[in-house]
C-alpha cells in the first residue's frame, strides 16, 4: 500500500443517468438537490445525520413535517440547514447554490429538485461542483441498490451503504422468495390511489414507482395498463371497469389535516384509519367493490420516494396474501432498520388496515 494509500482518493463514479462523474477525495459539504434525498442519505451517515448537508431543497422540511420535527427535537441546528428552493425545480436559485460552496451535488434525475436537464447542473460543473445523479422515485425496484452504492462511494460511505443494501435485499427477499411461487391468476389486481384526496382528480402509479411495489408484493397493480408514466391522473370509469380487488391509498396528513390520509410521526392507528375510510368513501372512489368489501389500505405517501420502500413492500405482500406471509412482520422490519441505520427512534403511524 505505502503511504500513498492512506489518503482518500478521489473515485470515479458512474451514477444512475449513465454520467462518469469523478468525486473528490476531501467531502465535506454535500448539497442535496432534493430535501427528500435525505432519507437514503441519512441510512449512510448514521448518527450524525447532517453534518455534512451544506444546503438542500425544502420539500423535506415542508412536504413532510413530521419527519422533519423529529430530527430538529434531535438535531436544532437542522433550521440553519440553507434551503436552495422550496418544493419544486422553478424554486432553486442558482447563485444561492454556488454561494454554498458544495464539494459535491447529489440530485434526482426526476422529482420536486433540479432534475438532469437544468441549467444548475451545468453551472455547478462549472465552478468544478461534481453533480451525481441518483433516482429512488421512478424505478425504484432496479434503481435504489445502484443508487445507494454510487451515494456510497462518492460520499465516502462504503461500508454502511453495503451494510444497508444488505438488509434491504434480506428484507426483500422475504417477499419476493414465495411471491415467485404465486401464479399470476392468485395475484390480486390492485388500484393505487396516490396522495387520496390532494387533488380534483384521482392519480395513481404506471409501471414504475409505487405501481412496481404492489406487482414485487405479488400483487397486480391495474395502473401498469392504465398510465404510461410512472405516475399520473387517471380517469375513474376505467378503474371502476376494471374492478380491482384490492384499493390501496397513500398520504402523509399531520393530525389536524383537513382531507387526505394522515400518517407519519405524529399520527395515531385510530387518526390514519379514520382518514383513510373518508378518503375511500369520497367521489367515484367509494363505488369500487374492493371499497363496499373492506378491502382498503392505506400507507404513508413517502414510502414512494425512499428506500425505506422495502417495509412497505412486506407490508402490501401481508394484505394481498396474509395465509402466505402470516410470519412476516413489517414493524419489526421498521423498527430495526431505524435501530441500526436511523438516528431518530421509530413512533407514529405509517400503514393502517381497511375495517377497524
Amino acid at each position: 500500500m505505502g503511504w500513498m494509500g492512506m489518503a482518500a482518493q478521489a473515485a470515479v463514479v458512474t451514477d444512475i443517468a449513465g454520467r462518469r462523474v469523478e468525486v473528490p477525495a476531501k467531502v465535506e459539504r454535500i448539497l442535496l438537490g432534493e430535501g427528500r434525498l435525505f432519507y437514503a442519505f441519512a441510512l449512510l451517515e448514521g448518527k450524525q445525520p447532517l453534518a455534512r448537508i451544506a444546503g438542500w431543497q425544502g420539500d423535506f422540511r415542508y412536504l413532510d413535517p413530521q419527519t422533519y420535527a423529529q430530527y430538529k427535537a434531535k438535531f436544532p441546528a437542522i433550521d440553519r440547514i440553507p434551503l436552495i428552493g422550496k418544493t419544486n425545480e422553478e424554486s432553486v436559485s442558482a447563485e444561492k447554490v454556488l454561494t454554498l460552496k458544495p464539494d459535491i451535488a447529489v440530485f434526482s434525475i426526476a422529482g420536486h429538485g433540479p432534475s438532469l436537464d437544468n441549467p444548475i447542473v451545468k453551472q455547478l460543473e462549472a465552478a468544478r461542483v461534481p453533480v451525481i445523479f441518483v433516482d429512488f422515485r421512478i424505478k425504484p425496484m432496479e434503481n435504489t441498490i445502484p443508487s445507494l452504492r454510487i451515494m456510497g462511494k462518492a460520499l465516502q460511505r462504503e461500508a454502511t451503504a453495503e451494510r444497508f443494501i444488505r438488509f434491504y435485499q434480506e428484507q426483500l427477499r422475504a417477499v419476493t422468495g414465495p411471491v415467485s411461487a404465486i401464479p399470476a391468476a392468485k395475484r390480486p389486481t390492485v388500484f393505487l390511489d396516490v396522495r387520496a384526496g390532494a387533488f380534483d382528480h384521482v392519480a395513481s402509479a404506471g409501471k414504475g414507482s409505487l405501481g412496481e411495489m404492489v406487482d414485487a408484493a405479488g400483487g397486480r397493480n391495474i395502473g401498469d395498463t392504465l398510465l404510461p408514466i410512472a405516475l399520473g391522473e387517471v380517469n375513474m370509469e376505467k378503474v371502476l371497469a376494471m374492478n380491482p380487488s384490492v384499493y390501496i391509498a397513500t398520504g402523509a396528513g399531520a393530525p389536524d389535516a383537513r382531507t387526505g390520509l394522515k400518517f407519519g410521526a405524529d399520527v395515531s392507528p385510530a387518526m390514519a384509519r379514520e382518514s383513510l375510510q373518508r378518503m375511500a368513501r369520497r367521489g367515484h372512489v367509494g363505488a369500487l367493490a374492493a371499497v363496499r368489501n373492506g378491502n382498503t389500505y392505506g400507507a404513508w405517501h413517502h414510502f414512494y420516494n425512499t428506500p425505506y420502500h422495502v417495509v412497505l413492500i412486506q407490508q402490501i405482500a401481508k394484505w394481498l396474501h396474509p395465509a402466505r406471509f402470516a410470519r412476516l412482520d413489517p414493524q419489526a422490519s421498521w423498527v430495526r432498520m431505524h435501530k441500526e441505520f436511523l438516528a431518530i427512534e421509530p413512533q407514529g403511524t405509517y400503514w393502517v388496515g381497511g375495517r377497524p
